[in-house]
């Protein structure tokens, strides 16, 4: 959570100082390719096949074994990345040609991003490395200090802004320069947590060790199948390049506000499910396994449901009171409301791919993810094209969103034909409870909107106006959801107090 509203933050400085013109597509599409390696290979690919391997060992056959094998897969990144690196800075023309082919009609745009993707890829190194000690990490039930490494990089974008916008060509390069330096400060951050935890991973000669061959048999079709949804968003700017300008930065601030539920439930449920599940599955207990993807799926969607409605009720005020100051006008909130409305249908979807997909990697099957991927992106590239024209970039999120729910319709029939996925009753029960809570919290919030209405858009009153809108539907939905009984607040209760003991 704290790395999300510093993410708003870092936003927030974008939007007044960028806007969404020419210098800020130009760095979205910049940020988004090692941004997107990092989701589809480093958090995805490489999670879903170093984390049930390393924990697996690790249970196994002790902490000995299990630090070796981590010492040799480092080895191997590393090289491996330091290569990608450098043959893409030579041909990173073509990739952001590939990347942003609209682009190709403004030659300014076009090498003005070739310079700022050079600034930043980087950071696909330092956060692939990141990702493999942040698996070691959370293998060890140590998930605190791999979740706040992404406060680094977001203080990190915020300084460089702020501190050495005035010293560069154009703001644009201060915030590339920000993401390479995050990605170093993060680095050296997990270093010294993995220290601490008794993992101080050595280099080695490199060597494909059976582990480390294993790990890329798994890895290579996990890439698409943990990534659906980020190779989708990746087809989103493709075509947005080719619309008018400002779509790929419409796009990437609904994208923004559509990640907060998404990075703080479906990441953190699915980060801490996998070496769940992979343990109990090593240890035999195929039950227990069977529960703890049936709470996850019901933690997500306690908290995924409201948030989505939430979103689509009261798009404009987030956009407008979040990012409409400087450069940042009314007609480019309401593009990017539209966005955030169609992203926000689907985010459910992309939080219970977050949490299914680790019911295939955990007993390490990545080949139906993948094939599901492949589907599932061929039809988000179909409604594209199909919805570009009569709704723009509207329809571009539309047909993510679309393709997400398809995946997880997929993923879920897979699971429970395979007996993976058994629906007990709690969660039969809670599910239209938790709808119909959602329901009559999006009543509120359309009426208390309504009457707050004047004071949104007053510029001195309308963040205490949102925070109102925000403390209402949070009420509201917490007391629907206990009457309804679509959660218990004695097990929340009794959920905090063992936390705090074990704090204590």
């Amino acid at each position: 959570m704290g790395s999300r509203v510093l993410g708003f933050l870092r936003d927030i400085l974008i939007a007044q100082i960028l806007g969404a013109g020419p210098v800020a597509d130009a760095f979205f599409v910049a940020f988004k390719l090692p941004n997107f390696l990092r989701r589809l290979f480093a958090e995805g690919a490489f999670n879903a096949g170093f984390v049930p391997l390393f924990a697996g060992t690790l249970e196994r056959d002790g902490r000995a074994a299990a630090k070796s094998f981590a010492e040799d897969v480092l080895t191997v990144l590393l090289w491996v990345l330091l290569l990608l690196v450098i043959v893409v800075q030579i041909v990173m023309p073509w990739f952001v040609y590939v990347l942003a082919p609209g682009f190709a009609d403004d030659p300014g745009k076009l090498d003005l991003t070739v310079q700022l993707a050079r600034l930043t890829f980087p950071y696909i190194l330092l956060i692939s490395l990141v990702s493999l000690l942040g698996g070691v990490l959370n293998s060890l039930y140590r998930f605190a200090a791999v979740a706040a490494a992404p406060i680094l990089l977001n203080l990190s974008l915020i300084g460089c802004l702020l501190g050495l916008a005035r010293w560069t060509e154009t703001p644009g390069h201060a915030l590339a320069v920000g993401v390479t330096v995050g990605g170093i400060v993060q680095f050296v951050w997990l270093i010294v947590a993995a220290r601490r935890a008794g993992m101080a991973l050595r280099l080695r000669m490199p060597r494909l060790t059976p582990g480390v061959k294993r790990l890329l048999v798994l890895a290579a079709p996990a890439a698409l199948g943990a990534g659906v949804a980020q190779v989708n968003l990746v087809v989103d700017v493709i075509i947005a390049s080719l619309l008018p300008e400002g779509s790929v930065s419409f796009l990437y601030y609904a994208d923004r506000v559509n990640e907060l539920p998404l990075g703080v439930v479906g990441v953190a449920v699915g980060t801490a499910l996998l070496p769940l599940l992979s343990r109990q599955l090593r240890a035999g207990e195929t039950e227990e396994a069977v529960t703890s993807l049936n709470r996850a799926i019901e933690m997500a969607l306690l908290l995924a449901v409201p948030a989505a409605v939430a979103l689509v009720v009261i798009a404009g005020p987030v956009i407008a009171v979040l990012f409409e100051r400087g450069a940042f006008g009314p007609a480019e909130s309401d593009a990017t409301a539209g966005a955030l409305v169609a992203y926000a249908a689907g985010l459910p979807a992309f939080v219970l791919i977050k949490v299914l997909v680790p019911g295939y990697f955990a007993r390490q099957d990545t080949r139906t993810p993948v094939r599901i991927a492949i589907l599932c992106l061929v039809v988000n590239i179909g409604l594209n094209l199909a919805l570009m024209g009569p709704l723009g970039h509207v329809g571009i999120a539309l047909a993510t969103t679309l393709s997400g729910w398809l995946n997880v319709a997929l993923l879920a029939t897979g699971l429970v034909r395979r007996g993976f996925l058994r629906p007990d009753a709690r969660l039969r029960r809670r599910l239209p409870r938790m709808i119909a809570a959602a329901a009559g919290m999006a009543g509120l919030l359309w009426g208390v909107a309504f009457a707050l209405e004047s004071p949104l858009e007053t510029q001195g009153l309308r963040i205490a106006a949102l925070a109102a809108l925000v403390v209402a539907g949070l009420v509201a939905y917490g007391a629907l959801a206990a009457l309804s009984g679509a959660v218990s607040p004695r097990e929340v209760w009794g959920l905090l107090h063992r936390r705090r003991g074990s704090e204590g």
